[in-house]
């Protein structure tokens, strides 16, 4: 009998090759292949073609199982066929729910490895040559969900709308007006905002405004969901806005990005 073994491996923000050397030896030795809808399909190529593969997506709006019939499967197919990988997107433990399919496998007498992957909240910002962080402009950034378990919008994005971070908002097109009204009610209806669908794919799109308009744009745009919405004064470092401006240097950052 083959030994359980789940591994819970990051398949990075979309793009195929955006996803760590360990990660694909990972897919190639495993028995089964749980895969999420945010994980890029193409990786399955790297799998063993008598592995079983298994699409059990989630995200918004597109739930194939509940994560209590991801939990039973995962056990099912470990005590059955041994080596299971959960590919998820991005990293799993960055909004990935990894915890509670560690618990699940734990509590069944389960061993678990952790494959970190790449986040789409630092890598679909850097595919479009946004910084998180920029010297003079500001020291922190915040990676944050658009709503809590209960569907409500979080807590922390009304403290992240009090600060001069830059805030990745995940999973929150469809608050996307009303998280804009809590950086306007904290005076930032001037501060810009980028929404990047599908980042780093052949699909991404990209639409960049600010607080008081970036909602309108979007729907124009036909923005929808997977995509993170970026707030932040570096936003102003994308390629087409200093196209606008000319070269940017930070010392006089705030004076040449002020609006005539």
């Amino acid at each position: 009998m083959k030994k359980s073994l789940l591994s819970l491996v990051g398949a990075g923000p979309g793009d195929p090759e955006l996803i760590t050397l360990k990660a694909i030896n990972t897919i190639k030795k495993a028995d089964v292949i749980l895969y999420d809808a945010l994980a890029n399909e193409s990786l399955l190529e790297y799998a063993s073609p008598e592995a079983i593969k298994k699409f059990v997506g989630k995200r918004y709006g597109c739930h194939a199982l509940s994560q209590q019939e991801i939990n039973h499967v995962i056990l099912e197919y470990a005590f059955s066929h041994g080596h299971v990988v959960r590919l998820k997107g991005g990293d799993p433990f960055v909004f990935g729910r990894a915890q509670e399919e560690i618990d699940a496998a734990r509590n069944a007498g389960i061993e678990v490895e952790v494959i970190p992957g790449i986040s789409s909240a630092i890598a679909v910002p850097a595919s479009q040559m946004i910084p998180l962080t920029c010297r003079g402009i500001n020291e922190s950034f915040w990676v944050t969900t658009g709503t809590t378990q209960a569907g409500e919008i979080s807590k922390d994005i009304h403290l992240a709308a009090q600060s001069s971070a830059t805030v990745i908002i995940l999973m929150a097109m469809s608050k996307l007006e009303a998280i804009m009204d809590i950086f306007a009610a904290h005076g930032k209806n001037e501060t810009p905002v980028a929404i990047i669908q599908d980042g780093t794919t052949d699909k991404e799109k990209i639409v960049i405004g600010k607080v008081r308009d970036i909602a309108f744009k979007a729907q124009y745009a036909g923005l929808g969901n997977p995509a993170i919405i970026m707030v932040g004064e570096v936003v102003r470092l994308h390629p087409s806005q200093i196209a606008k401006h000319g070269s940017v240097n930070t010392n006089v950052f705030n004076n040449l990005f002020i609006e005539k």
